[in-house]
């Protein structure tokens, strides 16, 4: 008989069982089960991203069509709404935060042993810093209002371009402004960031010659206030 192996079935194979499970027990994650173990919650919602589901009919529906292809994934079958609302309600969000950082980590892992996987020729550190607006459902997020009639997040992330991997990233409210965040990151000394107008905040020290060929616009030394404030800050410290 002739085996597949589906794409989805294959994004798991980067999250080892046996680590998912030792996770599992280290938080106690398993206290109000119900007979619907965090792996399938995990799998579950994995689905739901994945295929842009936007209620919880969407995700069980979605699996439920899939019925004879669910124990390669590691399911017994597809999951109630009601049995995955307590789910989502009752499971400990720090389960996933650790299946996050086992993640990255082998990510970080492999881009090391490889050399990374520069696409552009820069010597120094390249990183993307950019923010993105998510909606949110105001009636039930009623802390995120974002405007009259809406609610969102505002995720924060800084790339990191070798490996593509990201560096920092974190979630506010949406009327966090970019600077905001930004002003609380620290750089390596000659690393490239690269970002849009809603981090402008500088002063220029020196304008430098372009060159003619080459589509650099500009090129300047620049200075951010907000770090004088922080050295001047410092200066007073050490006197005291």
């Amino acid at each position: 008989m002739q085996r597949f192996c589906s794409i989805f079935s294959q994004l798991l194979q980067l999250f080892p069982r046996i680590e998912f499970e030792q996770a599992v027990r280290a938080q106690q994650a398993e206290r109000h089960m119900r007979g619907f173990p965090c792996w399938g919650q995990f799998v579950a919602m994995l689905f739901r991203q994945l295929g842009q589901a936007h209620s919880l009919r969407e995700i069980c529906g979605g699996l439920a069509a899939t019925e004879g292809r669910l124990r390669h994934l590691g399911l017994d079958g597809a999951p109630k709404r009601s049995t995955l609302a307590y789910a989502n309600q009752h499971r400990p969000w720090q389960l996933y935060q650790s299946v996050f950082e086992g993640l990255l980590g082998r990510c970080q892992s492999l881009v090391a042993s490889q050399g990374g996987g520069k696409r552009f020729r820069f010597r120094n550190r390249l990183l993307s810093l950019d923010a993105s607006v998510i909606d949110l459902c105001l009636s039930l997020y009623d802390w995120a209002r974002f405007r009259r009639a809406k609610g969102a997040v505002k995720l924060h992330l800084l790339l990191d371009h070798d490996g593509y991997l990201p560096q920092f990233a974190v979630l506010s409210d949406g009327k966090t402004h970019e600077l905001t965040v930004a002003r609380k990151l620290s750089f390596e000394p000659g690393a490239v960031i690269v970002f849009d107008r809603a981090y402008t905040d500088y002063e220029v020290l020196e304008s430098r010659p372009t060159p003619q060929r080459g589509g650099i616009v500009a090129d300047e030394v620049i200075f951010f206030p907000q770090q004088r404030g922080r050295q001047q800050r410092g200066r007073e410290a050490v006197k005291q």
